[in-house]
C-alpha cells in the first residue's frame, strides 16, 4: 500500500470526505447535528440519507476495531493499533474504492428495518458478481464488487422486514483486499477498471491541486486556510442531477445540502477568476426556477424546491462583482439575459412587495431577508427594513449599468430614476439621524435594535452621504469582538451565543459590511473587520456560523458560503499587501 496522502489534513467529524461532482459523501454525520459512531456513506439525493455503514474490523477478533481516522483531499484512511490500515479514494462523482491491509472492513445497511417504502433491501446480482443495497430513500442503487479478497461473510441477503444485511471483506493470506462501491440508477456493465488504487488517489489529488491553483493562485503562508477553503467549496459541488440544472455548489455535504439564493452568490464571486464557468452557473441557477412574478425560490436542491420564503435581492450587488472579477467579461447575450432575470427579480419586489402607495419595499418574515430571527423583526414580522431598500438600490444601479450597456437608454434613465426616488424614500422615512429604523407595514409603527441588520445599509458605499456613511461605521464598530462581527450587541439582553442570528458571527454580513464600509471610505475599519474574519476562519474553520465571544464553530462545520467568503476577503488582502 502506497497511496501517500497529500494537501490539509481535515476532521471527517468537521468536514465530509467527498469529490467534485459527486452526490454522496463519507462522514459520521447522517442527521442534523447527529453523529454516528461509524463513517457512513452519506447520499443527497431526495434529501440527506446515511445509506451505507462502513465498519473497520479487527482480523483476529472479527470484532470493530480501534482505529484512528484521516482525510485529506483525495484520500481517507483508517489506521489500527496493529498497523492495518483501509484506504478509502474516489474514482468518480459516482464510484469510491477501498483497499485494505491488516483490517477487515463491514459494509452493512445503515437502516435496520425495510418497509414496502423505507430501508435497504439488500441481495447478490448475478448478473454483475456483486453485491447490492438498495435504497428507498435515495431511489439509487449500490454495488459492491469486491476487486480482490474475498467475501467473508454476508447477512440479510434477501431478507425482508427487520435485519441487518451486509457484508464482510476479509484479506487473502497476505492480508490485503480491494472493493468499489458505485451509486447507481438501475443498472450498468460490471465494474472494471483501468487504473489502479494508487493511480485513482493521484487522480484525485491532482484534481483538487488543479482546481485549488486556479482558484487561490495567490495563497502564500499568510492565507493559511486558502487550501483547506478551496477543499470545501471543491468537494461540496454536485454535477447536474433532479432539479439542479447545472453544476452547483452546496451549501454543505452535511444538512445543510441545499443552494439557498443568497448563499449562492458568495461562491460564485470567489470561483469567478479561475473557474469563471462554474461561477456563472452558481449566479444563474435559483435563477432557473424564477417564478412567473419574478421572485426566486428560497432554495433549491436534488429533489426539492422551496417557494414559501425569498431571500434578499443582493444579486445585483453581486453581478457587478462578478462582472469585475470575470477574467473575460460576459457577451452581449449573456449580459441581455442576466439583465432581463435581474429586471423581473427587482421588479418583484416593487410591485409584490410594496403596499399600495408605499415607497418602500417590504420583508414578509425574517426568513426573506436571510436573518431569520433577527431581533429587528421581533416586535412585527412583514417590515419595511433599510437594508432591503438599499440592496434594491444597488440593484436598480447594476440594472441601469446593463441597460446603458446593451444601448436602451430609456430603461437605464428609468432604472436610475427609480433607485433616486428609493433611496431618498429610505433616508427620509426611516433615518432618525444617527441610525436606521424598521417599520410595520400595518401599523406603521417604528422601532430601532441592537442587530447588526438595521446597520446594513452601509452597502450603499460610495452613495451614502458621508454623515450617514460615518454614523453607521461608528454602530458597526460596537459590534466588533475580537473574532468578528456580533449579529447582535453582546452587550444586548437578547444576545445569544448560539442564536442563529442574535448573536453569531456570519460570513455573509462580514463580506457585506466590509464591502460597503470599503467604498465609503472607511478603509481601516474594513481592514479590521476582514483581518479579525480571516483570523477566525483559521483557527476554527468554516462553520455556518461563529460564537462572537469565543470565535467556536456552530451549526453545520463545513458551510461553503464561508469558505468563499475566506478566499474573496483573503484574496483581496494579498493583492492590497502586494
Amino acid at each position: 500500500m502506497t497511496a501517500a496522502p497529500s494537501g490539509p489534513a481535515f476532521s471527517v467529524h468537521d468536514i465530509p470526505f467527498s469529490t467534485h461532482g459527486s452526490w454522496f459523501d463519507i462522514s459520521p454525520v447522517v442527521a442534523e447535528k447527529t453523529y454516528a459512531d461509524d463513517l457512513h456513506l452519506v447520499s443527497h439525493q431526495n434529501g440527506m440519507h446515511g445509506v451505507l455503514r462502513l465498519i473497520p474490523l479487527d482480523p483476529v477478533t472479527g470484532g470493530r476495531a480501534e482505529s484512528g481516522l484521516r482525510a485529506v483531499p483525495g484520500l481517507l484512511s483508517w489506521t489500527g493499533e496493529g498497523g492495518g490500515r483501509v484506504d478509502l479514494a474516489y474514482e468518480s462523482p459516482d464510484t469510491v474504492r477501498l483497499r485494505g491491509s491488516g483490517l477487515g472492513m463491514a459494509v452493512t445497511a445503515a437502516a435496520q428495518a425495510l418497509t414496502p417504502f423505507s430501508g435497504t433491501y439488500f441481495f447478490h446480482d448475478p448478473a454483475a458478481d456483486a453485491h447490492v443495497f438498495t435504497s428507498y430513500e435515495t431511489g439509487r442503487r449500490y454495488r459492491v464488487t469486491v476487486l480482490s479478497g474475498t467475501v467473508a461473510d454476508t447477512v440479510g441477503a434477501q431478507a425482508l422486514g427487520s435485519a441487518d444485511r451486509g457484508l464482510t471483506l476479509a484479506g487473502r493470506g497476505d492480508g490485503d483486499w480491494e472493493i468499489a462501491i458505485e451509486e447507481l440508477d438501475t443498472a450498468r456493465p460490471r465494474f472494471t477498471s483501468p487504473v489502479t488504487f494508487d493511480e485513482v488517489v493521484e487522480s484525485a489529488r491532482r484534481s483538487f491541486t488543479e482546481f485549488v491553483d486556479t482558484v487561490a493562485p495567490w495563497r502564500s503562508s499568510a492565507t493559511p486556510a486558502a487550501e483547506l477553503a478551496a477543499y470545501v467549496v471543491w468537494s461540496a459541488t454536485v454535477r447536474p442531477a433532479g432539479l439542479v440544472h447545472r453544476p452547483g455548489v452546496l451549501m454543505s455535504k452535511h444538512w445543510m445540502d441545499k443552494v439557498w439564493s443568497w448563499d449562492h452568490c458568495f461562491n460564485a464571486l470567489a470561483l469567478a477568476t479561475g473557474c469563471p464557468d462554474l461561477a456563472l452557473d452558481q449566479f444563474a441557477l435559483p435563477f432557473d426556477h424564477q417564478d412567473d412574478s419574478g421572485a426566486l425560490p428560497d432554495s433549491v436542491t436534488h429533489s426539492e424546491v422551496l417557494y414559501n420564503f425569498v431571500k434578499p435581492p443582493i444579486h445585483g450587488w453581486t453581478f457587478g462583482h462578478l462582472r469585475r472579477r470575470l477574467p473575460t467579461p460576459p457577451d452581449r447575450a449573456q449580459l441581455a439575459e442576466t439583465y432581463d432575470k435581474l429586471a423581473r427579480w427587482t421588479d418583484f419586489w416593487l410591485t409584490e412587495r410594496r403596499a399600495p402607495g408605499a415607497e418602500l419595499a417590504h420583508y414578509q418574515h425574517g426568513n426573506d431577508s436571510g436573518w431569520d430571527n433577527a431581533t429587528t423583526f421581533d416586535p412585527e414580522r412583514v417590515v419595511a427594513t433599510a437594508d432591503l431598500s438599499a440592496f434594491l438600490v444597488l440593484q436598480l444601479h447594476e440594472l441601469a449599468d446593463l441597460a446603458r450597456e446593451l444601448e436602451r437608454p430609456d430603461e437605464s434613465r428609468r432604472w436610475t430614476g427609480t433607485a433616486d426616488e428609493i433611496q431618498t424614500a429610505l433616508l427620509a422615512q426611516l433615518w432618525r439621524g444617527d441610525r436606521f429604523v424598521a417599520r410595520g407595514v400595518s401599523t406603521g409603527d417604528t422601532w430601532s435594535s441592537s442587530s447588526l441588520l438595521d446597520l446594513m445599509p452601509i452597502v450603499l458605499g460610495e452613495h451614502l452621504p458621508a454623515e450617514v456613511g460615518s454614523a453607521l461605521a461608528d454602530h458597526i464598530k460596537a459590534h466588533l469582538t475580537p473574532y468578528g462581527l456580533a449579529t447582535e450587541l453582546t452587550t444586548s439582553p437578547h444576545y445569544l451565543a448560539d442564536g442563529y442570528w442574535r448573536g453569531p458571527i456570519w460570513a455573509p454580513a462580514t463580506v457585506l459590511v466590509e464591502d460597503g464600509l470599503r467604498r465609503a471610505g472607511h478603509h481601516r475599519l474594513a481592514d479590521d473587520i476582514s483581518a479579525r474574519f480571516r483570523a477566525l476562519c483559521e483557527a476554527h474553520g468554516f462553520a455556518e456560523n461563529f460564537d462572537a465571544l469565543t470565535g467556536r464553530g456552530l451549526r453545520d462545520r463545513a458551510y461553503t458560503w464561508t469558505a468563499s467568503s475566506y478566499l474573496l476577503l483573503a484574496e483581496a488582502h494579498t493583492r492590497r499587501a502586494g
